[in-house]
């Protein structure tokens, strides 16, 4: 691969097995960028990894959950190990409940989209921060969503995982700027990946999908290659003096 954007970073790419994150995973290895794959599927993320490595990339599975802290540690230790550096963690991991009317949300599953949404950033954070400092600098950007900035009924708990996302990465900006961390995020609107019937609450039909559409003025749903393609920005030199910023990548959904 020809010289890139990303040229010797390291990356991980947490929830990379599919969706917008392998679709990041692959925009950055194409910049020249090695790149961590992390999911916690197997199978997926094997798929990804190899996917990469069979177009001349550089990349390595690491199998983890992001809201366990032991998995977080792991995933910095392999990152080094394969690569021997990191300059770039993108927070992309993320579940959802089902669109539904908030009551309906269980205790375990609200828990459980709170440990994979925002629980992840704290790990992340934990362990990864310390390495940054000593290293001299580096880069997060978290994958969050336009329902942390314009929530809409049947997805509540969920969009509160967002909003936390975005005020915890413009937080973090703030403190660790003395310390050359930058911190940003990006806001996808809804997107074809498999969450995409859990944000519906409906069967993915042509007819439900274009009532979708009709709130993005541009009238399409996101792709993975819209969000990798801000992330990249975001995680390169060209974004150095960008930092606690929240790019909607939504085709003016949020407007």
């Amino acid at each position: 691969m020809s010289t890139g954007r990303l040229q010797d970073k390291v990356a991980i790419v947490t929830g990379a097995g599919s969706g917008f994150g392998e679709g990041i995973a692959e925009r950055f290895a194409t910049e020249g960028c090695a790149v961590i794959v992390n999911d916690i599927g197997r199978d997926a993320g094997e798929r990804v990894a190899a996917a990469i490595r069979n177009r001349g990339g550089r990349a390595q599975f690491v199998h983890g959950d992001v809201s366990k802290s032991a998995d977080v540690a792991q995933l910095l230790a392999a990152t080094l190990g394969h690569f021997g550096r990191l300059d770039i963690v993108v927070n992309n991991a993320g579940t959802t409940h089902r669109n539904q009317p908030l009551l309906g949300v269980g205790e375990e599953e609200f828990d459980r989209i709170y440990a994979v949404n925002v629980k992840s950033i704290y790990l992340t954070a934990q362990h990864v921060v310390p390495y940054f400092r000593q290293q001299g600098g580096g880069v997060f950007v978290n994958v969050a969503s336009t329902a942390g900035v314009r929530p809409r009924p049947g997805l509540v708990w969920y969009n509160g995982t967002k909003g936390a996302v975005i005020i915890t990465s413009k937080g973090m900006a703030a403190e660790l700027g003395p310390d050359r961390i930058r911190v940003n995020c990006v806001n996808p609107v809804i997107g074809e990946t498999g969450l995409l019937e859990h944000f519906m609450g409906l069967p993915d039909t042509p007819e439900n999908r274009r009532k979708f559409l009709a709130s993005i003025p541009l009238g399409r749903m996101s792709k993975p290659a819209d969000v990798a393609n801000a992330c990249l920005f975001l995680a390169s030199d060209d974004a150095a003096f960008v930092t606690g910023a929240c790019l909607e990548v939504d085709g003016g959904r949020c407007v």
